[in-house]
C-alpha cells in the first residue's frame, strides 16, 4: 500500500501552533503534499525545516507569504521538480512534483480567482497552461511504465454534490460554469480521475474546506475543493479514500481538512 495524503495548511507555522505537527507525527501517510505554505524555507523553525523520516521539497512563491507549496515523502525521490515549466507561473508557489518508484506525486495550488477581476483571469491562464501540462505529463508517465497522482488545493468545486450552498454560489468563483467544464476535461481529455468520487459517487461531499466565519463547520456547510487526482489505473488501485475532518471546530489547525488516498500497488 501507498498512503497519500493532501492538505492545504493555511500558513504552516500558524497550522504548526494549532496541532499540524501533531498530526504530522502521527500520520500513516507515505507522501504528504501541502498548500498555501506561505514560508520559505529559511523562514521555518527547525522543526519544521528539518522534519525528522520526511524528504521535503519546498516550492515557495516569489511573493513572500503567499502560496506555497511542499511535497514530504518517506522516499528519498528519484527527481524532482519544481513549476510545469510555464514562464509566468513556475515562480509562482503552485506546483511541485516527485518522483518514486513507478510513480509521480504533484502537489498543486490551483489560484482561487474571485469573479470580474485580473484574479480571475489569472486563475483562467493557469487552467489553460495546467491543462496543456496535464496531457503531457501523463503521457510521459505512461511511456514509462509510471502512474500519476496530482493532489491539492484545485479550487473549483465539480458538481452540486460539492458544496453545500451550491445554488447560491453558481456565479461565484470556484463553482463557475467554466470552471467546473475545465475540470470535466481534465478528467475526460486529459485522463485522470477524482479518486474520492470515484469511491463515493452518489454522496454529498465529503467537504474539504470551511470558512472561519460564523458557524461553516459546525454546520458542515463547506465546499469539496481538495482533490486527489490519478491516471485511471491508479486510480483503479485506489482502495480507500477520506477526508480527515477534525472532531470539532477547535481542534481544526487550517480552514482545509487533510484528502487522503490508499493505493494498493505491487512495488509498495
Amino acid at each position: 500500500m501507498i498512503v497519500v495524503t493532501s492538505v492545504n495548511v493555511n500558513g504552516i507555522r500558524a497550522a504548526a501552533k494549532k496541532g499540524f505537527t501533531e498530526w504530522l507525527s502521527a500520520t500513516e501517510a507515505d507522501v504528504v503534499c501541502l498548500q498555501e505554505v506561505r514560508s520559505e524555507p529559511g523562514q521555518l523553525p527547525a522543526e519544521l525545516r528539518d522534519l525528522d523520516g520526511w524528504h521535503a521539497l519546498w516550492a515557495p512563491a516569489a511573493t513572500k507569504g503567499r502560496a506555497g507549496v511542499a511535497v514530504l515523502s518517506r522516499r528519498e525521490p528519484e527527481r524532482t521538480a519544481i513549476g510545469f515549466e510555464s514562464a509566468e507561473f513556475d515562480n509562482s508557489g503552485r506546483y511541485a512534483e516527485i518522483d518514486l518508484p513507478g510513480l509521480t506525486v504533484a502537489s498543486l495550488y490551483l489560484p482561487s480567482g474571485e469573479v470580474g477581476t485580473e484574479r480571475q483571469e489569472e486563475k483562467e491562464r493557469f487552467m489553460a497552461e495546467f491543462l496543456v501540462h496535464l496531457g503531457k505529463l501523463r503521457t510521459r508517465a505512461a511511456a514509462a511504465g509510471r502512474e500519476v497522482v496530482v493532489c491539492g488545493d484545485w479550487n473549483i468545486a465539480h458538481r452540486p454534490e460539492d458544496l453545500k450552498n451550491w445554488k447560491a454560489n453558481q456565479k461565484s468563483a470556484g463553482f463557475l460554469p467554466e470552471e467546473r467544464a475545465w475540470l470535466s476535461r481534465v478528467y475526460d481529455e486529459a485522463g485522470y480521475v477524482d479518486v474520492v468520487r470515484a469511491l463515493h459517487p452518489d454522496r454529498t461531499g465529503p467537504y474539504s474546506w470551511w470558512s472561519y466565519r460564523g458557524r461553516a463547520f459546525d454546520n458542515d456547510s463547506g465546499w469539496r475543493i481538495d482533490l486527489v487526482v490519478s491516471t485511471r489505473n491508479l486510480a483503479e488501485k485506489c482502495v480507500e479514500a477520506y477526508v480527515e475532518r477534525a472532531a470539532s471546530h477547535a481542534e481544526r489547525w487550517s480552514d482545509h481538512a487533510p484528502v487522503t488516498a490508499v493505493f494498493k500497488l505491487n512495488n509498495y
